[in-house]
């Protein structure tokens, strides 16, 4: 990593290769191609309830932490949305079966042992999730609008509004990456951290794809 470079954008060209593989992953193809039933997508909403679960469980954690603190933003948080979209998805008794796929368990697992051990590690996790879902997450937002008639409850994930103008946001995060005080060994690490979140991801995926009728997958 340069130390001329704002760490943000090294972290973004580290993250790229990796980030458009969990793109255009056969599941997600199937998705914003608006092949997949809508119950299909509801199993990959429960998949985010482990996982922003995981997540914000290390925002309480951490928020008082001088480096990472200032990460845990309140109005990013997602997992009440989750909730009332399997209500929707799911019924009423959504909780009773939100058992995790193994690869998700083991992205979760990956997240706990980052918050136990590893601050900077979580905010790997942390910026994988959150400013993918302020950004190329809306496309799934319209997608659920266009292809089966979803607003509100059942897409309230996507919603950001709490945050205000969402620019003025994701220029403040990357302020956060550059000022945090990591030297270029630390750096280093979380960006391998934030291409491992991506592969657990993408392992998540690909669970999934397995789920699915191959017809729906074909294109």
């Amino acid at each position: 990593m340069s130390e001329h470079q704002p760490f943000s954008q090294s972290l973004r060209r580290a993250t790229a290769a990796s980030h458009e593989r969990a793109h255009h992953s056969p599941y997600m193809d199937a998705l914003l191609g608006g092949r997949l039933p809508l119950d299909d997508y509801a199993t990959l909403v429960v998949q985010y309830w482990h996982i922003y679960s995981a997540l914000e469980d290390g925002a309480d954690r951490l928020a008082d932490h001088p480096v990472v603190g200032g990460f845990a933003v309140d109005a990013l948080r997602r997992r009440a949305a989750i909730a009332a979209d399997l209500a929707f998805l799911r019924g009423a008794d959504w909780a009773d079966d939100v058992r995790p796929l193994p690869s998700t368990a083991a992205y979760v697992e990956r997240i706990h042992e980052t918050v136990d051990g590893w601050p900077g590690g979580w905010v790997a996790h942390h910026y994988t999730r959150y400013l993918g879902d302020i950004a190329g997450g809306q496309v799934v937002r319209v997608l659920l609008e266009r292809t089966y008639g979803v607003t509100g409850d059942g897409a309230r994930f996507y919603d950001f509004g709490a945050l205000g103008p969402v620019p003025p946001f994701r220029a403040h995060y990357r302020g956060l990456l550059d000022a945090a005080a990591w030297d270029d060994v630390e750096r280093a690490r979380i960006a391998d951290e934030a291409c491992h979140a991506f592969e657990l991801n993408i392992a998540m995926l690909d669970e999934l794809a397995a789920t699915v009728p191959p017809d729906h997958l074909a294109a």
